[in-house]
């Protein structure tokens, strides 16, 4: 079973190349806070705008420090079978112990395609590896349906978990129910975790996390009591998470000269900035994602601020591990106003 807390790990950037350095502690930070594993290269690490060199430099560097302390999920899905199977090959070399294959955005594949064209082929030339599908239709457009998970798993039992990005509980339900009790569920999405832990019809395993990039100590300790069954203790810590927890996406109605206007900063773009806020290695995103707007930023820095004000031993490990003042750098506005943009 794959279960714990693994943190969907950002990618560090600095004067638009990889920060090697960076990329180090970040790996430091979150294995001397005791999450199960990484996930390397993944679309939470800007998958979509490494280019295949850089990928792979990222995939060797985690799976080579985490080694004997948690788990490399090395993030190798793409719209192309071909590519993923060469990432595969590169990070089973590196010493990846799982592959986590995003389902093929654009193109759109069925649930069939997906499952006979892209999941078991991989799963078939890499049987000593964990693959797991990533489910999450809202990024996608495509979706591996419950059934032919199912017969994934049956057909080639290293199809062995998933990560469940659909928000849609009925599904996940449907999903242990086709796939038995010895298939692992892994939340792909924090704010829903402990649901998909404590609900009988689902019992989730664990979580690919965006937040444990700042927080692993307190996602992992609530991972960890939630699969204890103490539903009391990994409620009051996602109490403490929860401002936080539901802005992977931010969204904001912003002014343009013609009417108002939705905006939406997706993910990773809020961790990555707040990240960027508190001194942490981060860098900007890549192009096409930019900067958040600044009702966006301060969305995210009330979210933040409250949970300093009532739960400030939370910070506690990056703010001793990184040497940060997080009061201060919480309210400086000469770094926050530098991460947004300055108008619509």
């Amino acid at each position: 079973m794959v279960s714990g807390c693994f943190t969907a790990l950002i990618t560090p950037f600095m004067d638009g190349h990889v920060d090697a350095a960076g990329l180090e502690k970040l790996i430091e930070f979150q294995i001397s806070n005791g999450v199960s594993g990484i996930v390397a290269a993944g679309t939470t690490g800007e998958s979509p705008t490494l280019d295949w060199r850089e990928h792979n430099q990222v995939t060797e560097r985690i799976a080579g420090m985490i080694k004997g302390q948690g788990l490399c999920i090395a993030g190798t899905g793409s719209n192309s079978t071909t590519e993923t199977l060469e990432a595969s090959r590169h990070a089973v070399k590196a010493g990846a112990e799982a592959l986590l294959l995003v389902d093929p955005y654009y193109n759109g594949p069925s649930s069939l395609e997906i499952r006979k064209e892209y999941i078991e082929p991989v799963a078939r030339a890499f049987p000593e590896s964990t693959v797991i599908p990533y489910v999450v239709p809202g990024r996608t457009g495509a979706q591996i349906m419950a059934e032919d998970l199912a017969l994934a798993h049956g057909h080639c039992p290293n199809v062995s978990a998933v990560k469940e990005a659909t928000g849609n509980i009925e599904n996940m339900r449907w999903t242990r129910q086709c796939c038995g009790e010895d298939f692992s569920i892994i939340s792909g999405d924090d704010n829903l975790t402990c649901r998909m832990m404590t609900d009988p019809l689902i019992k989730a395993s664990g979580v690919i996390s965006v937040y444990s990039n700042i927080f692993p100590r307190a996602m992992s300790q609530m991972v960890a009591a939630a699969a204890r069954g103490e539903e009391g203790v990994a409620a009051r810590l996602e109490g403490q998470l929860e401002p936080l927890l539901g802005m992977v996406t931010v969204t904001t109605t912003e002014k343009t000269p013609f009417g108002p206007i939705l905006c939406r900063s997706r993910n990773p773009l809020p961790v990555k900035t707040l990240m960027a806020i508190l001194g942490m290695p981060s860098g900007s995103c890549r192009p096409p994602l930019g900067r958040m707007t600044a009702g966006g930023v301060e969305k995210l820095l009330t979210a933040a601020r409250s949970m300093f004000t009532t739960s400030p031993e939370l910070f506690a490990p990056l703010a001793d591990f990184f040497d940060i003042d997080v009061a201060d750098r919480l309210n400086n506005y000469d770094i926050i106003n530098s991460l947004i943009y300055e108008d619509y």
